[in-house]
Parts: structure tokens; sequence; C-alpha cells
């Protein structure tokens, strides 16, 4: 097992061994339109996950491969609400399985938001070390099932590694496949005979990478500027405290969330979500 396990399966098995922060210095997120007549009763349509999909194309910016990956449709995708850890839910779909976009031919791999941006001597890098032994990528249905969009996450996080990118964007990694062990954790039948096996295997994976996920964006926070992720710094410091919950690191999370409570920049929005962090605090250090 482990974070990279299966990477064999592209070509890629000699980079399963891959330690995340080897460089950098370690710090202990219808309306109903139809009325039922006498004759017959009109079954109202039921939105499947690959009618919110597209199909959409990207330009390598390694090896310049035309190639296309599925994509959520902007504003298809409802939200039901979030996880303490900020973690989007969505009516009928996982959007979180297509966040990561995978170059078939050579194997570069990146969160949606960093695809574009590498530099010269990141390409090379990739390069040398993964794309002289990528394998390409298997036939994918009309959907990504939970496999599918951990694998190409797993292919993110390792081209995060080989480019030497800034913690914040593997932490943030991290983060993304910490959160679709959880969901495929949600999705998994409790008739399978081996429910609790896979259950358990999917926590252990969650555990480690949100270890590592807020390892990463620790360090990032004293290192780097923000916005970092998206996020300006009361949030960033909302999902640390959160993260820092689930390690056990129960003072330092306090430490986080006392900071955003008496912050006279941080929105009421981001205060409340801290009020309700730090009870959910007290009630885990019984």
């Amino acid at each position: 097992m482990g974070i990279f396990s299966g990477l064999e399966s592209f070509g890629l098995g000699k980079l399963n061994k891959t330690t995340i922060y080897d460089e950098d210095k370690k710090t202990d997120q219808d309306k109903k339109t139809d009325q039922d007549t006498p004759q017959a009763a009109k079954a109202k349509h039921v939105v499947t996950e690959d009618e919110l999909l597209f199909d959409k194309s990207y330009s390598c910016p390694i090896c310049g491969e035309t190639f296309k990956c599925k994509m959520v449709r902007t504003g298809k995708a409802k939200l039901q609400g979030a996880d303490l850890d900020l973690r989007p839910k969505y009516e009928m779909i996982d959007v979180l399985k297509y966040d990561a976009i995978v170059c078939p031919n050579c194997g570069y791999a990146a969160l949606n938001r960093y695809y574009n941006y590498i530099t010269a001597g990141q390409a090379r890098l990739v390069k040398d070390q993964i794309s002289i032994s990528f394998k390409g990528l298997p036939e994918y249905g009309n959907v990504y099932t939970y496999e599918d969009a951990i694998n190409r996450h797993k292919l993110s996080l390792i081209s995060t590694i080989v480019k030497k990118a800034h913690s914040s964007e593997r932490a943030y990694n991290c983060l993304k496949l910490a959160w679709l062990y959880r969901g495929m954790a949600e999705s998994l039948s409790k008739e399978d005979p081996s429910y609790q096996q896979k259950l358990t295997a999917c926590k252990k994976e969650e555990k480690e990478l949100i270890q590592n996920a807020y390892e990463g964006f620790v360090h990032a926070f004293s290192t780097e500027g923000f916005p970092m992720c998206g996020m300006d710094q009361h949030t960033m410091e909302y999902l640390i405290a959160s993260l820092a919950m689930q390690c056990g690191k129960y003072e330092d999370a306090v430490r986080m969330v006392s900071r955003i409570i008496t912050s006279r920049d941080a929105s009421e929005r981001t205060k409340e979500k801290a009020r309700v962090l730090k009870e959910k605090l007290v009630e885990a250090k019984k």
C-alpha cells in the first residue's frame, strides 16, 4: 500500500516510494412541471453524472499534445454543503473527481488551477523522471470512478514532487486526494462482503493524506504569500485549524481558531465557521 500505490500501472513504479516534502523542512484543509393524467404519469427526469460533464480540450505545456479531459459543466452541479475541512459536497456528483488534468502522451499532471503554470526547468524534470517511463492512460468510461480519479490525482501529486512545486501545491493535492478517499468511503455498499476492509483502507489513506496536507500548509503559511490555493489568509488559517484537529493537534488548532475569532480583518462568515470549529475542538478534547 502507500499513497502512490498503483503508479506502476502507468510505468511509474519506481516513483511509488517518493516522499512528498523531502527537501522541505517539515513543521510540527425541476420543479414538478407535469401533472399526472388519468392516462399516464410522466416520470421526472433524474439527472445523471455524465449529463453534468463535457470533454474539455487542453494543450500540454510540456509536450504540446492536444487532448481532452472530462470536466463538470459550469453552474450545473448543485452545492449541498461542505465538511468541516471545507470539502464541498454536491448533488448527483463528486466534482472533486474531475480536478486532475493528465496528459495521456507524456504523463504530466496537475490540478486544474496549476496545469498551465510550469517553468522550463520544471518541464525538464517531468520529462526526465515521468515522461521517459510513462505508459499512457487506461480507457475511461462516461464518468470517472473513484479509482480513476484517485489514480489521476496521484499522478498530479507525483508531478508536484518531481517538479519541486511549492509546499502549498503539494499540500492541496494531498487534501484533494484525502477528500476523494472520503468520498469513496461514503460510496461503498454496506452489502459488499469486503465493505469493512475497504472502509478501513480508505480511512487509513485519508488519514495519512490529511497529515501530509497539514504539514504542507503549515510550512507554506510561513513561507509563501496569499492568496494561497485560491484562499485568503483567514480561510487558510481555518483550514489549517481543521486539519490540525483531525491530526490530534488540538492546541495548534485552538491557537489558529483564536487568531481568526479575534482578527479585525476576518469576515463574519469565517469567524462563525471558526466558532463552530472551536466548539468541535472542545468536544474532541474531552
